[in-house]
């Protein structure tokens, strides 16, 4: 698989590999890339861009290098090898609110090629893709010819640059219209650029926000880390696993961060640290769901060990790692265009499912771990839980609420027209999961008094249906009569304690209960 996503990975540089044209209409063509683009901050009236790096600040542009057309040997047989010119193929950059502009809609006709009869209107040339072109709009279609010449099978275009004077979503497209040219490939290169750099415009702002979410994270772990020392001896092993998922967080935003400023610095994506990041990534993604799992399973304060579902929490967990990881991988190490394939949704489902899973079974441990807070009377701890169960349905309705939104919103924008918003998609649920995580933090944060929230030896009175649940018939008798003397021990406390407790200081039923 990595393999085949290394061959993808070419970040803004859009790399062709004898690539083929594809039969539409009367046309044939071949998607060069799409991405979006702000405006340069420096116009240049020359379409020309010197090479030189202190030339191409402040601009964004598409620069073709290297672009091969090599037709079959059959098609270049059929030409005189006299003739200069045996064969076109168009390169059309253009913005996609400008796409009726190809064509010929505009001259009621379903033709994308001039044909002799659309000619003689004077609005096309035969052998050329239509395109209606508007004086008072310099910056709308821009078309680039190469031609083959007499019998060669290989024709170059020429190096040249597009500037691009204004933001939008562009395409680029590279068709021909002579049908001898069919089974015609293309290779080479084209380079896009942003005025701030090689960064697609999609994800510009993205680069800011795990900037920004670095440092909430670093500001997290610095909370944490002076809390931890301040009441290290009275630590739990909860807090083990709270400061685990703030150390991952911390190390998945800072990579994300410079992968994406190495990204914009040099246009391609570097293998290795993205692959770090997408797997720093999954591992959070897994054990953030986790912590959620046990900490409403009572983890460390309503039992002292999950007992016999350790197994199937750990097999939900990996199955989460291995579908959250390949679906990271397709979407980060994928294509470069500012779109996803069918291979994504297909990755989603999974990845789906499992939430809706953890989600299902963390609110149902969460009743169980309320009901029996309720049944105790331990009311610091049920007030605890209560908060945490108020913030997760919270978390949970605006979830539903953002798919929904993420949903219409891909829904009604199939070009990308909405590029430039598309960042808040993911930005959503990376700042959603530091939300819920502050939250954790501020309900059980290390303290003098650790026995508001943590296990004590009370538990051992009570009844585990989960544990009875994952035994045979014979451990269900077991813990019948387990239960039944736990009862008689209980009401023998329950007794000693009535006519003995005005004995009793305030601060020693405090510690009893």
């Amino acid at each position: 698989m990595l393999v085949y996503l290394n061959r993808l990975v070419g970040a803004s540089i859009h790399e062709y590999q004898n690539e083929t044209f594809i039969r539409r209409s009367n046309s044939f063509f071949f998607h060069g890339g799409s991405e979006g683009l702000y405006a340069s901050r420096l116009h240049s009236h020359n379409e020309k861009l010197a090479s030189e790096d202190k030339t191409i600040d402040g601009k964004s542009f598409i620069r073709f290098e290297s672009i091969t057309f090599r037709r079959t040997k059959e098609s270049a047989e059929m030409k005189n090898e006299m003739q200069q010119r045996t064969g076109l193929v168009e390169a059309i950059v253009l913005e996609v609110r400008d796409r009726e502009k190809i064509g010929g809609s505009y001259l009621n006709s379903e033709a994308i090629c001039c044909t002799p009869q659309l000619s003689k209107h004077g609005s096309c040339k035969v052998g050329e893709v239509i395109i209606q072109q508007n004086p008072d709009n310099p910056d709308g279609p821009k078309r680039m010819q190469t031609f083959f010449e007499g019998k060669n099978e290989e024709t170059n275009m020429e190096l040249q640059t597009i500037e691009i004077n204004s933001t939008g979503m562009y395409y680029l497209y590279f068709m021909f219209c002579d049908p001898e040219l069919v089974g015609t490939s293309i290779s080479g290169r084209t380079v896009w650029r942003n005025p701030d750099g090689y960064l697609p415009g999609k994800m510009a702002r993205l680069m800011i926000f795990f900037g920004l979410i670095s440092l909430a994270y670093l500001v997290l772990g610095l909370f944490w880390f002076l809390r931890f020392v301040q009441y290290w001896k009275d630590i739990i092993q909860l807090h083990y696993h709270i400061s685990a998922v703030i150390g991952l967080g911390m190390c998945e935003m800072a990579l994300w961060y410079f992968e994406y400023a190495n990204f914009n610095s040099t246009g391609t994506r570097p293998m290795g640290i993205t692959i770090w990041a997408v797997s720093f990534g999954a591992v959070k993604k897994t054990v953030s769901r986790l912590l959620l799992l046990v900490v409403s399973m009572g983890y460390g304060v309503v039992r002292p060990t999950l007992g016999g579902i350790t197994s199937k929490v750990l097999l939900l967990g990996v199955i989460y790692f291995v579908a959250s990881e390949a679906l990271e991988l397709v979407e980060h190490l994928g294509n470069i265009n500012d779109f996803s394939g069918k291979t994504r949704l297909f990755l989603v489902l999974p990845v789906a499912l499992l939430d809706a899973c953890f989600i299902l079974w963390i609110f149902s441990s969460l009743s169980k771990t309320l009901e029996k807070l309720q049944i105790r009377r331990s009311m610091a701890k049920l007030e605890l839980y209560r908060k945490f169960t108020n913030a997760l349905a919270v978390s949970v309705l605006v979830s539903v609420a953002w798919i929904g939104y993420e949903l219409y919103f891909n829904a009604s924008d199939p070009l990308s027209e909405l590029w430039q918003r598309a960042w808040i998609i993911s930005a959503f649920w990376v700042l959603l999961a530091y939300l819920l995580l502050v939250v954790i933090c501020v309900l059980w944060a290390p303290s003098h008094n650790p026995t508001g929230y943590a296990y004590s030896e009370e538990t051992v009175d009570d009844f585990d249906e989960e544990a009875i649940s994952l035994t045979g018939g014979s451990g269900v008798k077991v813990a019948g009569i387990d239960l039944a003397s736990k009862l008689e021990r209980k009401e023998r406390k329950l007794s000693f304690s009535a006519d003995h407790h005005v004995f009793l200081g305030e601060d020693e039923e405090d510690k009893r209960e």
